[in-house]
């Protein structure tokens, strides 16, 4: 994994990601200039260029929207020409769209052919080489983990179910004297060399450290320190959840890793970088959507002739109360008892059309507004209403930390986790929400905007 901004980045995913880049826009550059040789025909260089990298950014965006740099090495031929067919058909509206805007980037209608079909087979020979490449041992992450407490089971759990670029090899498990073994007996190692020596002689690369009673007289200090000092890398828990899962595992977590660990960028620079970048997304969400938003106004009126819109207060940037605003999906009166209650996934209380307003996240649109006013952030953690931060506060450690930045209309607990509507849930999402006030930034941001894209294509994540 490489760290770009503070966020971490699979290393082969960011390669496949360049390759594809470059060999999209040879695609597009070499056959544009061999088709207008040949056709005898005028095209400035500038066009060519402009032309060139606007084929290959929209392409590779359409990819990443639809996740083709999130999945398993290990896919086929087959597979991978199904997953493009999509992506490519994304590219050539979003294509599509521009050049009805800029005539000039536009190629021609029989090069433009020729040139989604030569660059549609480079990227799969281009996936087919790298993942190949990716199934070689010399490209996996040998790792031991010291400890086989209940954190080395979950570790280890993380470690074999990765599904992305990044691929790992777990050696085994060093048992540590007073803990409770949770690792299949397989799995533990053989005591009684040092840990360096052990490393070395199992080629592993990283030594994650689980234990977690770190003053006891068991703990490997020594052992670590020597391993740190001869090359081998040593990483405690809290940070292997952190780069591999998006994740600030509150089980592992310390309060000196917080307040040594770095990030939590609030500087003056940041926050006018994050505010430009809300006023543009939301601006340009609310010109493209504004159909679909009057659509919904229309359905919802005749659903049941009630209000369009629906507020609530929710607890935003250092505990301030503010009223969200959304498209009414539920049906009026549906806390008539006064009692707010947790939404769930299939909520008896939505209408019919809110159940579709819900699936597609359409309901969420209004909450422009709340960015357009300063209240809310385009990315950041959801805004929770006070009664429920309230008792989270109350039960779970750290929760207030979320309120250190502004809220978001999407965010990326609501990209990776399912739809909660539980005290267990809000802890899940806990864990992605502190890592992201921890490495907010503008790549950050930018990620989980192309992964939202991904979530209303393909009806994956929450809200």
């Amino acid at each position: 994994m490489i760290r770009i901004f503070s966020h971490y980045v699979s290393k082969m995913a960011f390669v496949l990601l360049l390759l594809e880049l470059l060999m999209l826009l040879t695609s597009a550059s070499v056959a544009s200039v061999l088709w207008f040789s040949d056709q005898h025909g005028q095209f400035r260089a500038d066009n060519l260029y402009l032309s060139s990298l606007t084929f290959a950014l929209v392409i590779i965006f359409s990819m990443s929207a639809l996740g083709m740099y999130q999945h398993s090495s290990r896919e086929g031929i087959r597979t991978t020409l199904i997953r493009i067919m999509p992506s490519f058909a994304l590219g050539f509206a979003l294509l599509s769209a521009l050049i009805a805007v800029r005539p000039e980037i536009y190629f021609g209608r029989g090069i433009s052919s020729v040139i989604f079909a030569i660059g549609a087979t480079a990227v799969v020979l281009t996936r087919l080489v790298v993942f190949k490449s990716a199934e070689s041992a010399l490209l996996e992450a040998r790792l031991i983990f010291v400890g086989n407490g209940p954190l080395a089971r979950e570790c280890m759990d993380l470690a074999h179910s990765k599904i992305g670029l990044h691929q790992f090899s777990v050696v085994g498990c060093v048992p540590i004297a007073g803990e409770d073994s949770c690792v299949p007996t397989a799995a533990l190692l053989p005591v009684g060399e040092s840990l360096l020596s052990m490393a070395r002689r199992y080629e592993a690369r990283e030594l994650v450290v689980t234990v977690t009673n770190r003053r006891s007289k068991e703990f490997p200090v020594g052992d670590l320190l020597d391993c740190a000092l001869g090359g081998v890398r040593v990483i405690d828990a809290a940070t292997f959840f952190e780069r591999e899962a998006c994740q600030i595992r509150l089980d592992s977590l310390q309060p000196s890793y917080l307040i040594f660990g770095g990030g939590f960028d609030q500087s003056f620079w940041r926050a006018s970088v994050k505010r430009c970048f809300d006023l543009v997304a939301s601006g340009c969400i609310t010109l493209v959507s504004l159909p679909v938003m009057l659509l919904a106004a229309a359905a919802i009126t005749f659903d049941d002739g009630g209000p369009l819109f629906y507020q609530q207060e929710r607890v935003g940037k250092d505990g301030r109360v503010f009223n969200v605003l959304k498209f009414r999906s539920m049906r009026i009166n549906a806390e008539a008892p006064g009692v707010p209650t947790w939404a769930a996934a299939n909520d008896p209380r939505v209408t019919r059309v809110g159940r579709y307003l819900r699936m597609l996240r359409i309901d969420e649109l209004p909450q422009m507004l709340n960015v357009f006013k300063g209240e809310m952030s385009f990315v950041g953690p959801r805004p929770e209403r006070a009664f429920f931060v309230d008792q989270l506060a109350r039960d779970i450690p750290y929760y207030n930390v979320r309120h250190s930045i502004k809220p978001g209309v999407t965010g990326l607990a609501q990209v990776r986790y399912q739809y909660g509507a539980s005290v267990d849930d809000a802890i899940q999402k806990l864990q992605y929400d502190l890592y992201y006030v921890k490495n907010n930034s503008l790549f950050l941001d930018l990620l989980i905007l192309i992964d939202t894209v991904q979530v209303v294509l393909l009806g994956k994540g929450s809200r």
